[in-house]
């Protein structure tokens, strides 16, 4: 596989859609379909079905109830355990579908590998900042992280399909942040739970 403009765009795209379901898992898959209905983006023939009208349809159903859903305080945190292995999904198979190879096989590993990475990563610090948010405000500041995710959502999944190369550096930025202070909190809580034990 050459590795030219177009190569990197698409896979750019890719990283920008799929880290986008980390947010918010159908509005992703619905700006994908829609601009694969209007021939914004190609996507692979496997994939043709993305751009139909049922699929529209139900991605669009499926997004405004999963918006509406995440403003209710405490279901919003339940939701998320179900949103994880979701997004993994929906990010799988939007890198799968932008990707340019010819092999099948390549392209659902390059889905899994990049794709669905990028979404249990920004799934995984949303999750955690709803848990945050609900344990220091019993819910009230929820409705503002739901917020900020649908905005985050549909902007990045936007702006992915017209300048992709420029938002995949920004999630992926996002993500080394994200990553870091999850390690950070991880290694901090070792930390304690060992001097606790040293000193009982």
């Amino acid at each position: 596989m050459e590795m030219n403009i177009e190569t990197i765009s698409a896979i750019a795209l890719g990283i920008g859609l799929s880290a986008s379901t980390g947010f918010r898992v159908f509005i992703p898959l619905l700006v994908a379909g829609i601009a694969s209905r209007i021939g914004l983006i190609p996507l692979g023939e496997s994939f043709a079905w993305m751009g139909s009208m049922p699929a529209l349809i139900s991605f669009g159903v499926a997004a405004v109830v999963e918006v509406l859903a995440y403003y209710i305080p405490y279901v919003d945190n339940l939701l998320d355990t179900i949103a994880t292995p979701l997004s993994i999904g929906a990010g799988t198979l939007l890198m799968t579908s932008v990707f340019p190879a010819e092999s099948e096989w390549i392209r659902w590993i390059m889905g899994f590998v990049v794709g669905g990475s990028a979404a249990a990563t920004i799934q995984s610090a949303s999750s955690m900042t709803r848990l945050t948010s609900t344990s220091l405000t019993a819910g009230f500041g929820n409705p503002v992280v739901s917020t900020g995710e649908g905005v985050a959502a549909t902007g990045f999944s936007v702006m992915a399909l017209f300048t992709p190369i420029l938002v995949a550096v920004l999630l992926v930025v996002v993500m080394i942040l994200l990553l870091h202070y999850a390690y950070r909190k991880l290694t901090h809580k070792t930390k304690k739970g060992a001097i606790r034990r040293t000193h009982p």
